[in-house]
């Protein structure tokens, strides 16, 4: 098989792995260096910018050792196996660049003889792009579960951004659809990453010269829809992966049936619209100060589908508003539908100056569909009160024409085209 043949299966292999986007990493190109990242970050989307990124993304083996459920790559299906050498992934990734293809690798593997052998092939990749090629670009390393501290160590100081997948949102569930993992396996590196990660920020506090580990910080990604687990219990773990791991960001992927499996639900489409919405509340997490446990209850355990959740949030608290957009606090406005950081922000900056009018309101960059039912401007309403949830549900629902306001979309991550 030539490395032709071998790109076609391990590029095709790596397509569901959503976690390839990253931010916030800056490296300045040199006189001995090939390539840098900018500080927008190298990602397999759109950059903050407006500009569409690419890098090579791409498996180092799909001969996986293990048989998980909702894997193509599992190691019972009669899928084509290839695998990279280290020095051929490097070859690629370093003609790619060259070419203008790429701007960075993403390299994730099935576990092949196990975990130490398969990480330290991917290490290997990395150290030779940048101790003998001189590679600036991006590089973004999966972390195989079960690999030892040191590997971990090593991947974190030669990548920008190290990865750790926790596949399934419960021990129950990796236990029935991935019975070779085990969730300490998994948790162990996330923690030490975490810890590497603060100690390598108080180390360059004191010396600029200290080496960095992964400056991109470190993400993971969660499969929605293969188990049952309700979107509260996803957003608790998410939130305890955010405030306990020094995790930069969970992606969330929703499940697409590749395997006839009966361990494994029957849906006649991936759950987009839900990945959708659980992406609007992870926002809400970090940007915003809402907690899990805010977004959603006991007694109502999963987003609503006609709203994003913030508005869903508004709704069931009718007390918390209208909020007079003049005297209302910074995280006060950001809990109005319509307003976010900025907008809030600039609301806050200009009333210093004058007393925000509603004509203003547009041009500071509120979405006024959704804000006019639960703001004031020095005193006055943009819409008649109308306090009763049901009521001012379906107005959202239908707008003022009668027509629907807008309808539920479902976000398709680059990369997740299948």
């Amino acid at each position: 098989m030539d490395i032709q043949e071998k790109l076609g299966i391990l590029s095709g292999a790596a397509r569901y792995d959503a976690s390839c986007a990253s931010s916030g990493c800056g490296r300045e190109g040199t006189a001995i260096r090939v390539g840098n990242t900018s500080q927008g970050g190298i990602c397999h989307s759109w950059s903050d910018d407006g500009r569409c990124i690419s890098l090579l993304k791409v498996l180092l083996s799909n001969d996986c050792r293990y048989d998980c459920a909702y894997c193509v790559n599992r190691s019972s299906n009669p899928v084509p196996r290839a695998s990279f050498t280290a020095r051929e992934v490097v070859d690629l990734t370093m003609e790619f660049y060259r070419r203008n293809y790429i701007e960075g690798l993403f390299l994730s593997s099935a576990v092949m003889k196990g975990p130490d052998q398969t990480m330290e092939d991917m290490v290997r990749v990395a150290e030779i792009l940048r101790n003998e090629e001189r590679f600036g670009g991006y590089i973004h390393l999966k972390v195989i579960p079960g690999s030892s501290p040191e590997l971990v160590r090593r991947a974190g100081l030669a990548a920008d951004r190290i990865s750790v997948n926790i596949e399934l949102p419960s021990a129950e569930s990796l236990h029935r659809l991935a019975p070779q993992k085990r969730k300490e396996s998994i948790l162990e590196p996330m923690k030490l990453i975490g810890t590497e990660i603060g100690s390598s920020l108080v180390e360059r506090t004191l010396s600029r010269k200290a080496p960095k580990f992964a400056p991109a910080g470190q993400s993971t990604q969660m499969i929605i829809g293969a188990s049952p687990e309700t979107d509260l219990q996803i957003l608790r773990l998410s939130q305890g992966l955010y405030r306990k791991m020094n995790l930069k960001r969970v992606y969330y992927s929703a499940f697409v049936p590749v395997n006839d499996d009966n361990r494994l639900p029957v849906l006649a489409t991936p759950p987009l619209l839900r990945e959708h919405r659980l992406y609007q509340a992870d926002w809400l997490l970090r940007f915003y100060g809402f907690s899990a446990e805010e977004i959603l209850s006991d007694d109502a355990p999963d987003l609503d589908e006609s709203f994003d959740p913030k508005t869903a949030w508004a709704l069931r608290h009718p007390g918390f508003f209208p909020v007079e957009v003049n005297r209302a606090d910074y995280n006060t406005l950001l809990r109005v539908p319509g307003i976010g950081p900025i907008s809030a922000k600039r609301i806050v900056a200009a009333r210093r100056f004058s007393v925000i009018t509603p004509e203003g309101m547009k041009k500071i960059g509120v979405v006024m569909k959704r804000a006019k039912y639960f703001i004031t401007c020095s005193g006055r309403s943009f819409e008649k009160p109308d306090r009763e949830p049901a009521r001012l549900r379906q107005r959202l629902l239908l707008g003022d024409g009668g027509e629907p306001a807008e309808q539920p979309r479902q976000l398709v991550l680059p990369g997740l085209l299948v």
